[in-house]
């Protein structure tokens, strides 16, 4: 399986917050409340820094700097709740503000076209970075992701926040929901979504502020904040902890890890070869964020080459200057206070012992499995390992629309090689209220796989111009994990799905029992450099062609709909034999190969 995937308790000093001026609104557009006193409560939006003074590192081996500055977005009287969707590829994305006030809720439709995807609020900040000197090196803005790294601004402020850990960035996505809890501070720092910038080792002043546009939307002071910047050179090979270095260098380079993916699959399909780097830059795949940064999510990503950022907490949780609220030490992970983007939910427990009595599928809610189109499509000969064949490699997705989760358990009789699978059903109270058998579990021993399958989940079949099967994929078995927040706005999602640690998802060699989970609203990616991602395209004739993704082939799986369980995304072959070419038309408005 492959993920890209990414998504930690301190309190920070209550900051001297500037009255954001409450904002009243028709058809869409944003006007001055005419009184205080009868003006429908806002979110009152500022922007801090944390400390005044940043030391950011360039490496030698892969020079470039991620302006992590620590500074953050604070919501107060009420959290800052945003609402992205889109009904169909055809339509654009919309975004809504969500505003609470008790048990009445009313909505604010964002200015058309201002958001385009599901990455965050483009160009939120604007950083302009002087030298010594005082010459301007770099005017830029970023995009701001509200559910970046966050903590608590004030100590009544709620322990927890209900929103999601990341924004999404599968191109597919259909729905999600971004927000800064009330009492608590977002980091503005993009991480996945920008690129890092050349800076020679010295002193640089950071003006850091929000957007002209977006303080007159949400009603933000025009208050910008001033970071001083020293920018220090280091060797990966000269410093401590290298292990966790060498990591992001690897998955920022795209090679050496996963070389070994490029191994044949047990049918004689082929891997989609990670071990070159143009396969990930097919995939669209984001960069992991710099060290200190704490912002790129950890899940959501996808069974994939492509490490989760380290685990690293935002500035502001960091630093000892706070004040006296400030904790003088706080640990990595999420807990009551503090999400710093490193959360790796472990993998859920399966029951004790396999069910007995009479199996039944009870009246109750259930999973609806459904496929996104096929991305991250490239081509690619066979290397060494398989010369003289061409192959057609993609990303998957199957996501579950709810409005119950997918659970799954597989138990192992001594001696035998694939597990009992058994599907379990819950009522409204969260009961186990019936079972069915449902197949088996397998372990797949290949590199980049490793852990235990469930059979028959999905299907990838190649169809030609008339949709007529042509070449089937041996890949029909997947390590079920929550790796990509597909619709975070279908009802029952979870926000904070469990089964999100590939590494104990999906159990070990000698396990004996094992829990599958895809949680409501979420997909489970695998990317296209792993075995059975890809058809052999060797003998095929240039032309059009169909991808299929099919959730649920053999309806083994119980589900509220069968009919929504297929996903088709166009190819055109060309080129000759050793040299094939593909173009990928886009998916009417989502243009992602």
């Amino acid at each position: 399986m492959t993920r890209l995937q990414q998504s930690r308790t301190s309190r920070l000093t209550r900051p001297s917050l500037a009255a954001a001026a409450a904002i009243a609104v028709t058809a869409g557009v944003v006007a001055a409340a005419p009184d205080a006193r009868t003006a429908e409560p806002t979110p009152e939006l500022s922007l801090i820094a944390a400390s005044t003074s940043v030391t950011l590192d360039s490496w030698k081996e892969d020079p470039g700097v991620y302006l992590d500055l620590g500074t953050y977005l604070t919501s107060e009287n009420g959290a800052f709740e945003l609402k992205v969707t889109r009904k169909s590829y055809k339509d654009p994305v919309v975004a809504q503000q969500i505003l609470r006030d008790g048990k009445k809720t009313r909505t604010k439709t964002l200015p058309a076209g201002l958001v385009k995807d599901f990455a965050g609020l483009p160009d939120f900040t604007r950083i302009t970075l002087t030298d010594a000197a005082g010459a301007k090196v770099l005017e830029r803005t970023e995009a701001f992701c509200p559910n970046n790294a966050s903590g608590r601004v004030r100590p009544d402020a709620p322990a927890n926040s209900k929103y999601p850990e990341s924004c999404p960035t599968n191109p597919f996505t259909l729905g999600s929901v971004w927000g800064v809890e009330n009492g608590w501070a977002s980091n503005t720092y993009s991480a996945y979504y920008t690129a890092p910038i050349q800076l020679d080792p010295g002193t640089y002043t950071a003006e850091i502020n929000v957007s002209e546009k977006y303080r007159d939307l949400f009603g933000i002071a025009d208050k910008p904040q001033t970071v001083k910047v020293v920018v220090r050179e280091r060797s990966w090979e000269d410093s401590s902890g290298s292990a966790s270095r060498s990591s992001a260098k690897t998955a920022a380079s795209g090679h050496d890890a996963h070389a070994q993916h490029g191994a044949p699959a047990k049918d004689g399909a082929h891997a989609g070869h990670g071990a070159h780097a143009q396969h990930g830059a097919a995939a669209n795949t984001p960069a992991p964020g710099a060290v200190t940064s704490g912002a790129g999510p950890s899940y959501n990503a996808g069974h994939g080459p492509y490490p989760s950022a380290p685990p690293a907490l935002p500035w502001a949780l960091k630093r000892k200057s706070l004040g006296r609220q400030a904790v003088a030490a706080a640990e990595t992970g999420d807990g009551p206070g503090q999400t710093d983007g490193s959360r790796q939910a472990p993998g859920a427990q399966p029951n004790a012992k396999r069910p007995t009595g009479k199996a039944s599928v009870p009246d109750v809610p259930k999973p609806d499995l459904r496929s996104l189109p096929a991305y991250g499509i490239t081509v690619s000969d066979g290397y060494e390992e398989v010369p003289g064949k061409d192959y057609l490699a993609f990303s998957a997705n199957v996501w579950n629309a709810g409005p119950a989760k997918l659970v799954v358990d597989g138990f192992r009789s001594p001696g035998k090689e694939v597990m009992d699978a058994y599907q379990y059903f819950y009522d409204a109270d969260g009961k186990q209220v019936g079972y069915t058998p449902t197949g088996g579990m397998e372990w797949d021993p290949r590199p980049g796989h490793e852990h235990w399958h469930f059979l028959d989940f999905a299907s990838y079949r190649l169809l030609t111009a008339d949709q007529k099967e042509t070449v089937r994929s041996g890949k029909e078995a997947f390590c079920l994990a929550n790796t990509d927040a597909v619709d975070y706005t279908v009802k029952n999602a979870a926000w904070h799905p469990g089964n999100t640690d590939l590494s104990t998802a999906c159990g070990y060699e000698n396990s004996i029992s094992v829990r599958e989970v895809l949680d409501v609203g979420s997909g489970d990616t695998y990317t296209q450099d792993l075995p059975g991602q890809s058809f052999d395209i060797t003998d095929l004739p240039n032309g059009t062609y169909y991808i299929q993704v099919l959730a649920n082939p053999e309806n083994r799986l119980k589900e509220t709909d069968y009919s929504n369980n297929s996903a088709l995304r166009e190819v055109i072959l060309g080129g000759e034999k050793g040299a094939r070419t593909v173009t990928v038309p886009p998916h009417h408005l989502v243009d992602a190969n």
